[in-house]
């Protein structure tokens, strides 16, 4: 796959170097996962932190559907 360059505020999380889309959302899972990011109740829905909060356009949950799209709206 091509490798894409993430923004500022996506590489905070996954690093700046580019990566394929796959790689972007391997790394970004991880993160969530490490930080327990998930919802309890519901865990196809993720609780965003500061740093996810820029990636995910100020909001403070998303499901994990919303979130591939709005990964994709921060890679070049």
């Amino acid at each position: 796959m091509k490798a894409l360059t993430p923004s500022a505020s996506l590489a905070a999380i996954v690093g700046a170097e580019p990566l394929p889309r796959t790689e972007v959302t391997k790394k970004v899972w991880d993160y969530i996962k490490k930080l327990d990011l998930q919802d309890p109740a519901n865990r196809r829905n993720i609780n965003a932190d500061d740093k996810l909060k820029a990636v995910f356009g100020g909001k403070a949950q998303v499901s994990m559907f919303e979130m591939t799209k709005l990964i994709s709206d921060h890679l070049k």
